[in-house]
């Protein structure tokens, strides 16, 4: 394995019935898997019913070992009434050291502020846990309009280039601070 090579968790927030999440999922994973240093795991609250998750259960265990083995995260989030969904809170709070001292890039939407209230309020969740949240965010305002029927962004450029520096951000980050835990466990 390369040494710049890292496992990039996607957590795609949204359970709501008919949301939008899949698409802009679908088109962040996609262009993720561009970059050959990024091992992609996608993990869909809507699969994994956080809320359904009980410790010491296989479903629990599993998700739990997901989020330790992924070098780097980044969320997918809408904004609902200012803020961010409850299943992504709970699912976040279920765990606490497997999030320590890695890294966390956002891809939001919703509404004119396209998400990025949400983000805000995760930054403080991510900051109480010991991870690290990345300057550089993707955000979709009025979803409606930047993607097509078929999922595709009608122009995707400046998406593409924010995605881009997203990445570059969490590859640096995810691969210093997983060379960091290696030589001296994070003292918590």
């Amino acid at each position: 394995m390369s040494p710049l090579r890292y496992t990039l968790a996607v957590i795609v927030s949204s359970t709501r019935e008919g949301r939008f999440a899949p698409v802009v999922a679908n088109w962040f994973t996609r262009h993720a898997s561009t970059h050959p240093e990024i091992d992609l795991d996608v993990i869909d609250l809507d699969v994994i019913r956080p809320y359904e998750l009980r410790p010491g259960s296989e479903e629990f265990e599993s998700f739990a070992k997901r989020v330790e083995q992924a070098d780097a995260y980044v969320v997918i989030t809408p904004e609902y009434n200012h803020s961010f969904p409850a299943p992504l809170k709970h699912a976040i709070d279920l765990l606490y050291a497997q999030w320590r001292a890695k890294p966390v890039g956002f891809v939001s939407y919703g509404g004119i502020s396209g998400g990025l209230r949400a983000v805000e309020q995760l930054r403080l969740v991510f900051a109480e846990l010991h991870a690290t949240t990345v300057r550089e965010t993707v955000s979709f305002a009025l979803t409606g309009k930047p993607f097509d029927e078929a999922g595709q962004l009608r122009d995707p450029g400046p998406a593409t280039e924010a995605a881009d520096a997203l990445l570059r951000q969490l590859t640096w980050w995810a691969v210093a601070l997983r060379e960091a835990r290696t030589v001296r466990p994070y003292a918590a």
